[in-house]
Formats: structure tokens, sequence, C-alpha cells
């Protein structure tokens, strides 16, 4: 078992904090990141982007950006809300969540910004 990693994760250290499946593995790049909500888009999820302060980020709800973008197909539409969201927020984690309609749960979710407040 020596081929397991340690992940650390810290309250402490804003930049070792890991929030979902994502956060373990390497940053994603912008492509990574499209290759992701187009399969959320692909599964039919509808995509909703929320955001929230670092220091806030493990033990309160995020605040959601806008309404779920219920129905929405377009993957470059869905980027530039991500990004409008960062714009607004930049200290702020943003995360992206495709929710399954028929499981009425969370399909995906992804921090896709770690803002400068990280």
């Amino acid at each position: 078992m020596s081929d397991i990693r340690e992940y650390r994760s810290s309250l402490s250290d804003a930049s070792a904090r890991k929030f979902e499946t994502f956060s373990y593995l390497p940053p994603m790049d912008l492509e990574q990141i499209r290759k992701q909500v187009a399969y959320i888009v692909s599964k039919g999820w509808n995509p909703a982007i929320e955001h929230t302060e670092p220091e806030n980020a493990f033990d309160h709800y995020w605040y959601m950006w806008k309404l779920p973008m219920f129905g929405e197909t377009d993957v470059d539409r869905i980027l530039a809300e991500a990004e409008a969201c960062h714009k607004a927020h930049p200290n702020d984690y943003v995360r992206l969540i495709g929710y399954d309609n028929y499981r009425q749960t969370q399909g995906a979710a992804m921090v896709i910004y770690r803002g400068s407040g990280a």
C-alpha cells in the first residue's frame, strides 16, 4: 500500500482544502472543465452555480448564483455564467453542480474557481 498518497486538507491552510472528488486530482484546465460541463448536459442534468467565502466553505450553505439553469444545453453559456460569478465574487470559491431530476440529488459537483482569498 505504499502507492497511496496522503492528501492533506486543513482548515488553516486554504490552498490545501479538499472539496468533492475532483479536488483530489490535479487542477482541471478550461478544456477539462468544458468536458465536465458537456457531461452534465449530456446526462440531462440541470446546471447550477454556487459560491462562498473560503472561511465559510465547510460549515455554511453556499450562495446560489442566480437560479439553476433548468434545461440549459449550451456549454458556453454555462461557463460564461460561472465566469460571471467568479468576476462578481473574485475572493470566493465557485462550484458547478449538475442536479439529477430523476434521482433528485446532485449528479456532479466540482469547485471550478478558487478565489484570490483562498
